[in-house]
């Protein structure tokens, strides 16, 4: 069997960490392995080159990459490999994550950079389960299954709702 993918869950900045953790706690729920590092486009830009130039050859199958204000962690590493790059925009600074938001969505052609809302680090680890699953059934299972549970529990809540308005 072959060896599992990882996804490497950056972060530019320990402050980040309180939302970041939320992907791998979701990685870790699906058995996706991970690493989370601290790496910065501007204060530690060779070491942020470095692990994205060599990322694909140490296992990773997705970069998810989480920085705020005009921080472009996420653009950064898709300028330095060829695998997904997830970015997730941290809200706050002057512009409350606009600038994040914009900084990682606003990508050149040929270096594209999936970006999910701001601080939506559980879709970022979604959307890595959902890329590494085109190529392992097993994986895809995991999630087609999580997706008839969470469609299930908003039907249970939906005849609980209709049961007590027609109560009213």
């Amino acid at each position: 069997m072959a060896e599992h993918k990882k996804v490497a869950v950056i972060m530019g900045s320990d402050s980040d960490w309180g939302v970041v953790k939320g992907a791998c706690a979701v990685l870790k729920e699906f058995g996706v392995p991970y690493e989370a590092h601290i790496l910065s486009a501007h204060r530690t830009p060779e070491a942020a080159a470095a692990f994205a130039r060599t990322a694909r050859q140490n296992g990773y199958g997705v970069l998810i990459c989480a920085a705020g204000m005009a921080a472009h962690l996420a653009g950064a590493f898709a300028a330095n490999t060829t695998l997904p790059v997830i970015g997730i925009p941290m809200k706050g600074g002057a512009l409350d994550g606009l600038d994040a938001l914009l900084a990682t969505v606003q990508m050149p052609g040929g270096y594209p950079v999936a970006t999910v809302a701001l601080n939506g680090a559980k879709n970022a680890a979604y959307l890595a389960i959902a890329i590494l699953a085109v190529a392992d059934a097993a994986l895809a299972d995991r999630l087609e299954a999580f997706r008839e549970t969470t469609a299930a529990a908003i039907a249970e809540k939906d005849a609980a709702i209709a049961a007590e308005a027609a109560a009213l």
